[in-house]
């Protein structure tokens, strides 16, 4: 008798694949590669490639052999007046409901221009004016007393300082003080260090691209005088279903070459109703503009839609037969929907009663699955 020992082998991952999330210009390195070699256009102080190249790599496009895949789906005009605020010496605002892409953009800009999209400040209600200007080291600020070795710069005094461009996300979640501190950099385009008696110039090309979520107005509003140092690009959520769907699909063909989901590609059917079911309670109303319907404590944006279909992926990926199931679905759609307002629920039940149940056979499937989670 011959026993087989069979040895699976797992391929071993490089550096680059054990990172959990690589900085996008590494992700995209060879589109934004293509697109430098491949130049024709001027290309301004401190920029990688011409505004044209910009545009052709957040919204896709062809270059020599290369397809450019998009990276945003939406208006190519808003993208226009972003890339060309950023030719000016004005910064830029990006304004939206969340989930329509305001970080993801700014992202890609500064890696495409740049070639580097980490010099970001998160804006918090903890966040300082030394995270926007600079901080010490202490323990060589007391040794020494104050010098440029002993400064820890902030990621808009390294942007000032090599002529690129910084992000900060959410600026309106900091305090009032903390976003005025930027009112004097973005106008003088100068850092003052008093501690050194110098001023830090800003090199030609320095710009900043912050983001503002909608739901926080009124959190921090932003002064008037701050407001006018930017050029504002309001980022709306997908026009249609199809548009939709597109950005969905996209983004999870990207996520799914990223994480080790071990699942099918969500088909068309499912993408569908995660869009139409976000669609019609984040708008109150259905499809079809017949029905009106109660709103979710919750935006439901597509960036949740994404997120949802995502976790639906390892769900059948882990513990079903790596298909989305409605099983699986139903349970992705649970904990986007109700959320810890008790409403939630009454208002989820109701459109399942009003109007899934009644959408016809291939819909039944998934209520049933979504009556008994939701009790």
């Amino acid at each position: 008798m011959i026993c087989c020992h069979i040895k699976i082998m797992k391929k071993t991952k490089t550096k680059e694949e054990q990172i959990q999330r690589l900085p996008v210009e590494e992700l995209f390195k060879k589109e934004i590669d293509a697109l430098i070699e491949n130049e024709k256009y001027p290309i301004p102080t401190g920029w990688r490639m011409s505004p044209r190249s910009v545009l052709t790599y957040i919204c896709g496009g062809k270059v020599g052999d290369m397809e450019i895949v998009p990276k945003y789906i939406g208006h190519q005009r808003l993208v226009e007046i972003a890339i060309s605020t950023l030719v000016t010496d004005r910064a830029l605002l990006l304004i939206g409901e969340p989930g329509t892409a305001k970080s993801w953009l700014s992202e890609h800009l500064t890696a495409a221009i740049n070639g580097n999209s980490t010099r970001v400040i998160q804006g918090t209600a903890g966040t300082t004016e030394e995270q926007i200007r600079y901080s010490w080291n202490y323990a060589m600020l007391i040794a020494n007393g104050p010098s440029k070795e002993a400064m820890l710069p902030s990621p808009i005094y390294r942007a000032m300082e090599e002529g690129a461009i910084a992000r900060v996300e959410e600026i309106s979640r900091c305090a009032l003080e903390v976003q005025d501190s930027l009112i004097s950099l973005l106008s003088e385009k100068r850092l003052a260090v008093p501690e050194l008696g110098i001023d830090i110039p800003a090199q030609k090309g320095f710009s900043v691209i912050a983001t503002a979520n909608t739901r926080d107005k009124g959190v921090n509003d932003m002064s008037a005088a701050l407001k006018r140092r930017f050029n504002i690009v309001v980022l709306p959520s997908p026009a249609s279903l199809e548009a939709e769907m597109e950005v969905v699909r996209t983004r999870i063909h990207q996520l799914s070459n990223n994480l080790d989901l071990n699942a099918k590609l969500p088909e068309e059917d499912v993408i569908e109703k995660v869009c139409t079911i976000f669609r019609e309670l984040r708008s109150g109303l259905s499809l079809d503009g017949k029905q009106k319907l109660k709103t979710t404590s919750g935006v439901l944006s597509t960036a949740e839609a994404i997120s949802l279909l995502a976790n639906s992926m390892a769900l059948a990926g882990s513990f079903g037969d790596g298909s989305i199931s409605d099983y699986d679905l139903a349970a992705g759609l649970q904990g986007a929907i109700v959320k810890e307002d008790s409403k939630d629920s009454k208002v989820w039940e109701e459109y399942l009663e009003n109007i899934m149940k009644k959408r016809g056979s291939s819909w039944l499937p998934l209520y049933k699955e979504c009556r008994e989670l939701n009790g």
